[in-house]
C-alpha cells in the first residue's frame, strides 16, 4: 500500500473500483473511509451486473473522475491495466490470469487460510493508520466470501465486538441487492461507507437500509421458483437450468453441490441477461474447476468466463457460445434457443 500511495498524485480522487458483492463493496468502504480520514480525497465506483473492468464503457466511467491514482478491488488479477497511464493498486484474492503491468499488486491467492479482499484492503489500509472501527467491514467481507470458517482472528475479535449475528444478518442484507433483477449496490454501498456497526444496517429504518429488506425479499422468492429446478445430469457434470432476472445461479449452484457430491454442479440462468447465458460452477468433489473450464473452453469466450476460485467459478457466454460449450460437455439437449 505504501509504495501505490507514493506513485498516486494530490490533483485528483483515488477511484477505488469494486466487485458489488458483500467482499468487494467492503473493500472499497474500506479503502475509502480510510483513504478520507487520512486527508485523501477518495471516490468509490462499482462495476454492476454484466460490467467488466477491462472494458471501455468501466474505463471512461473512471477517466470522467480525473482519477489522482486508482484501486481496483476484487475484480480480478490481469495483466493488462485497467485505465492505461493511471497509478495503480490491484487488491485480489481470485486465481489471477496474469501479472498486472505497471502497477502494485496485493494478492491473497495461495495464501493458507486465504484472505478475502475486504481482510486484504483491511491489512492493506493500516499504511494509512491504525483502522481498528473499520475492522467489522472486513468481518463482512469474510462472512461473505465462506471463509469464516478459517479460523482469523479479525473475525473473532469482530464477532466479539460487534456481535455474530449481527455480521451476518447485515452481510445478508449487504449481498442482496446484487442479486436483484435491478442489482443497484448503491444503498448497500452508502451504508458501508457511513454507518459505524453492522445493527445500523440490520436494525436502520432509513431508505437504504429498507432497500436492502426489499432486495432480500426479491431474492428470496427468485430462489424459491429456482429450487424447483431438477438437475439434468451427464456423466460428472450435473446442469441446472434457470431462467431468472435475478442472480441465483451461484446460490443454487452451491446448494446442490452438497447433494450432488461427486458432481461438477452448473447452474445456467438464461433469463439473467438478454442474449447471454450466465452460469456458476460449484464442486464438493475437490475438482480444480479454474481447469476444467479452461480444458472446455468454447470458441468465442471472453474475460468473463472462467474466473475466481478453484472450487467456486463460473462465467457469461452469448447464447451460441454457450450452445456449442453445452453441447461438448454432452448435454446439447440443455442448448437456449435465440
Amino acid at each position: 500500500m505504501t509504495d501505490a500511495l507514493a506513485t498516486f498524485g494530490r490533483e485528483g480522487p483515488i477511484v477505488v473500483l469494486s466487485h458489488f458483492d458483500a467482499d468487494g463493496l467492503s473493500a472499497a468502504a474500506i479503502l475509502v473511509r480510510a483513504l478520507r480520514q487520512a486527508g485523501w480525497n477518495s471516490e468509490p465506483l462499482v462495476i454492476g451486473k454484466t460490467g467488466s473492468p477491462w472494458e471501455v464503457e468501466t474505463r471512461d466511467r473512471i477517466a470522467a473522475l480525473k482519477p489522482a491514482g486508482l484501486i481496483v478491488a476484487d475484480l480480478g488479477t490481469r495483466s493488462e491495466p485497467v485505465l492505461p497511464g493511471c497509478p495503480t493498486l490491484v487488491v485480489d484474492h481470485h486465481v489471477p490470469t496474469g501479472e498486472p503491468q505497471d502497477a502494485v499488486t496485493i494478492s491473497g491467492n495461495g495464501l493458507n487460510p486465504e484472505p478475502t479482499t475486504a481482510l486484504l484492503a483491511w491489512w492493506a489500509a493500516h499504511a494509512l493508520g491504525e483502522q481498528p472501527d473499520l475492522l467489522w467491514l472486513a468481518a463482512i467481507g469474510l462472512i461473505g466470501d465462506m471463509a469464516d470458517g478459517l479460523g482469523f482472528p479479525e473475525l473473532e475479535e469482530a464477532q466479539a465486538r460487534w456481535g455474530k449475528t449481527a455480521l451476518r444478518d447485515a452481510t445478508s442484507l449487504i449481498n442482496a441487492p446484487r442479486r436483484t433483477a435491478l442489482a443497484d449496490a448503491g444503498p448497500a454501498l452508502r451504508l458501508l461507507l457511513t454507518v459505524d456497526g453492522p445493527k445500523r444496517i440490520t436494525k436502520g429504518d432509513d431508505a437504504d437500509a429498507l432497500a436492502l429488506h426489499a432486495a432480500k425479499a426479491e431474492v428470496r422468492a427468485a430462489m424459491d421458483e429456482g429450487k424447483r429446478a431438477a438437475p439434468l445430469v451427464m456423466g460428472d457434470v450435473a446442469l441446472i437450468g434457470l431462467n431468472s432476472p435475478c442472480q441465483i445461479h451461484p446460490l443454487i449452484a452451491q446448494q446442490w453441490r452438497g447433494r450432488l457430491k461427486d458432481k461438477i454442479v452448473i447452474a445456467a440462468n438464461r433469463g439473467y441477461r438478454p442474449g447471454w447465458v450466465h452460469f456458476a460452477a460449484r464442486s464438493a468433489s475437490g475438482r480444480d474447476l479454474i481447469s476444467f473450464l479452461a480444458e472446455h473452453r468454447p470458441d468465442g469466450a471472453d474475460g468473463r468466463y472462467g474466473n475466481g476460485h478453484a472450487q467456486a467459478t463460473g462465467g457469461a457466454l452469448p447464447i451460441a457460445v454457450w450452445n456449442a460449450f453445452i453441447a461438448d460437455l454432452g448435454l446439447p439437449q440443455a442448448q437456449v434457443k435465440a
